[in-house]
């Protein structure tokens, strides 16, 4: 028996992000589910009704047309497959994106795509007095009453690898059934790795998903997704990049070159735009942290100098390219990146 067993406290569960006010009517309606305990509600994010301040997934419009072709085909969902860091749940954010705008074919508009992690469907919920039900098996049976809902597992491969979720309970088997009858339709993400190590050994649980390739962007791409990105961390830090187009493309061309494939440390893992976004997110941080109401070189220049995900020698030679690359702004700064 698991421990993580947690009481329900049904007056702060969250309404933001949610299902509708029509989908909880229908489970609080639903005999099978007398104490109306909704995992949708409690462990859900709500993509398709997520405020976005910009697209998420800039340069994945072929991904994104595979997905929902698949999600149209009957008793079929999809799972997205690529490395760590290529932007998997950016694309399904990308889908959450246009059905919010209702740039979507028109049979899928009546959905709502719906984000639950896997971790926290790994334990029991208490649902009455003495009474425990397992996450999972609450989430399917509250799909069985639910109409067009689309949900979105990452880690997919969790499902099926009995070893890493410790539970004696197979969570593919009882999501099966739903999805042969095309009551649950989903959306997976998992890495090759994991792909080829657990999901392709249950050919049962496989052959009820189609598979889109999630391919690392290049250097023009990655580059595109860093512009179509920065205003969201100017929102949420509070800083601005004030720089014009043509130097900002500049800085942010130079971001991704700097963390090709061949200078990064192969143990971290990551891959564009992750690996590249993770510098910018940090010069906005150094910004904040200076309570500096602009990003400025001299913010990009400490982030680089600190980034972890390229080896030191290459990122020596980065930083000398970097002070003569953008030498005529740096004086016009009049910043000495010496003294840092």
């Amino acid at each position: 028996m698991n421990n993580n067993i947690e009481m329900v406290d049904l007056s702060n569960v969250s309404q933001n992000n949610n299902v509708n006010a029509n989908n909880e009517a229908e489970l609080n309606a639903n005999p099978s589910n007398p104490n109306h305990v909704s995992i949708l509600e409690m462990y859900g994010e709500n993509l398709s009704r997520k405020e976005y301040v910009t697209n998420p997934a800039i340069g994945r419009d072929s991904e994104i047309e595979q997905a929902i072709v698949i999600l149209l085909t009957p008793e079929k969902s999809a799972l997205l497959v690529g490395k760590a860091g290529v932007g998997k749940t950016a694309i399904v954010e990308g889908i959450g994106y246009r059905m919010k705008n209702g740039m979507i074919p028109n049979a899928l508009k009546p959905y709502e795509l719906i984000k639950v992690n896997i971790s926290s469907l790994l334990g029991e919920t208490k649902v009455g007095e003495g009474q425990t039900e397992n996450r999972l098996q609450l989430l399917v049976d509250e799909l069985k009453t639910k109409k067009n809902i689309i949900l979105f597992i990452d880690e997919v491969h969790l499902l099926v690898n009995r070893n890493t979720t410790n539970m004696s309970i197979d969570f593919a088997n009882m999501l099966k059934p739903g999805l042969d009858r095309g009551d649950i339709k989903m959306i997976g993400a998992t890495t090759y790795e994991e792909y080829e190590a657990y999901i392709l050994r249950d050919r049962a649980f496989l052959r009820r998903f189609l598979k889109v390739d999630v391919a690392e962007p290049d250097e023009d791409q990655c580059t595109q997704i860093l512009l179509g990105t920065y205003p969201k961390y100017e929102k949420r830090t509070g800083v601005k990049l004030e720089y014009t187009d043509y130097l900002k493309e500049k800085i942010f061309r130079f971001i991704v070159q700097m963390t090709d494939e061949y200078k990064r440390i192969y143990e971290i893992g990551n891959r564009y735009p992750d690996v590249a976004l993770t510098i910018v997110m940090s010069a906005f941080s150094l910004a904040s942290y200076e309570n500096s109401p602009v990003v400025t070189l001299k913010h990009f220049y400490k982030a680089i100098c600190r980034t972890k995900v390229v080896y030191e020698d290459a990122k020596v030679k980065e930083i000398a390219r970097f002070k003569e690359l953008f030498k005529d702004i740096i004086a016009e700064e009049n910043v000495d990146l010496n003294d840092m």
